[in-house]
């Protein structure tokens, strides 16, 4: 019993991230990042593939075969043929039924395509572990971004609570006054439908942190009971756009692959051979007989005219042009967004500092309102905006805070910083 207790209380705790990098380990054995790692091991698999097209392909086989007339079990050179004709008592290498078992084999001695093709294969493996570790970073972009936000409305819930103890407080005071007659009933009315408001506003906050723990949940299998703390240890390294070196490869593949297409139609060498041991009962005697028979040899393939193979020069040439187009389109729209985040967080900064001294001066003011309030100088209405502006100006100072964390994060992945060295 003590165990199924214990069970019970420690499975919640360790599906409970207590840190960021907590959450960055979780994703990475999560369903988001596995198919990643599938293709990547898929591409391994299509690299040694390739490369095992240059070893000898050798098969082992075994057949029975019926003809409706003797059919020969191997050659039989004419001279042969001729002392086997005059001497019916040797068993001629003919029969109706014949069975064959043996091996055969085959090996490229020189066809240029496949090693260029190899070459094609890892270009493809460096490609997938470039989208692999891309894939992670805009998920560690989209962990930290939504935890902000979730620290955002967190605080903000704080901020709520707290004007709704100060609307509270004073809705002790303005009780008694209305109960009093020294104050009208509406002053009442107005501070409950402040109350309702605050209400609301934690309500649709409530459900904002249910699709943020949602979405951190389907990257990390984790699901949070509160935001984890988060500290910025560096900022964003600028320099390439890390983010289309996954194209890059893929480009440099399709040029290795437009080259291989072409080699195709180059002279290639192979080598072949094969070993068959006949049985089968001699069709002029009747009587047992075994062959063996083998043979090793040469080809030298040269493609004269092959249509089909033209047309995959010209798909190739269209596949590496499609690519390149797309890198220099994603480049240029990669190189606007950096541009704009870059300068966006200049702003953001500087509107950072000037809430947080707004918020000062916002809470000097309602000080101020209360006792303005309390002493019949400041209506309702009045009281009320000062406690309105001092909660939407702190919403305001961690929102921006929030959007701060997810324009670091976004130029982090634009540019392939490593995010897990940039947040702990």
């Amino acid at each position: 019993m003590k165990k199924i207790v214990l069970a019970v209380v420690v499975v919640p705790w360790l599906l409970q991230a207590q840190s960021i990098p907590e959450l960055f380990d979780a994703l990475k054995s999560h369903a988001q990042i596995k198919a990643d790692t599938m293709m990547v091991k898929k591409s391994e698999v299509k690299k040694k593939m390739v490369k095992a097209s240059l070893y000898p392909k050798i098969d082992l086989f075994a057949s029975y075969d019926n003809y409706n007339e003797a059919t020969g079990m191997l050659p039989v050179p004419p001279n042969t043929l001729m002392s086997m004709v005059q001497d019916q008592s040797i068993p001629q290498p003919f029969s109706n039924n014949i069975y064959r078992a043996g091996a055969k084999f085959s090996m490229p001695l020189f066809v240029k395509s496949i090693y260029t093709t190899a070459k094609k294969a890892e270009a493809m493996q460096k490609s997938a572990k470039a989208k692999k570790r891309i894939n992670i970073l805009k998920n560690e972009a989209l962990i930290v971004g939504a935890n902000a936000n979730f620290l955002y409305l967190v605080a903000l819930q704080k901020a709520l609570d707290g004007k709704e103890r100060s609307l509270l407080a004073t809705k002790e005071t303005v009780s008694i006054k209305v109960n009093n007659g020294r104050s009208p009933a509406s002053a009442l009315y107005k501070i409950n439908d402040s109350l309702h408001e605050i209400a609301i506003a934690k309500n649709n906050i409530e459900l904002q942190k249910k699709k943020l723990i949602s979405s951190i949940e389907s990257l990390t299998g984790i699901e949070l009971k509160a935001p984890v703390s988060m500290q910025q240890m560096r900022s964003y390294t600028k320099g390439s756009f890390g983010s289309l070196k996954p194209l890059e490869e893929k480009i440099q593949a399709d040029r290795i692959d437009l080259k291989s297409q072409k080699e195709k139609l180059y002279p290639a060498l192979y080598a072949h051979g094969s070993y068959i041991y006949s049985s089968a009962k001699a069709y002029n005697n009747g009587k047992d007989i075994n062959e063996e028979y083998g043979n090793i040899g040469v080809v030298l393939n040269i493609p004269i005219l092959d249509m089909h193979q033209y047309d995959s020069v010209d798909l190739a040439k269209i596949e590496l042009h499609s690519s390149e187009v797309e890198l220099e389109k994603l480049r240029d729209e990669l190189s606007a967004e950096a541009k704009m985040l870059e300068e966006s967080l200049v702003l953001l900064q500087n509107s950072k500092k000037l809430y947080k001294e707004s918020v000062e001066d916002k809470k000097r003011l309602l000080k101020i309102a209360k006792v303005s309030y309390a002493t019949g100088r400041l209506s309702t209405e009045e009281y009320l905006r000062y406690e309105d502006a001092v909660v939407a100006q702190k919403a305001n100072l961690y929102k921006t805070e929030a959007t701060l964390w997810q324009n670091e994060m976004q130029l982090a992945v634009i540019y392939g910083n490593n995010i897990e060295e940039m947040v702990k």
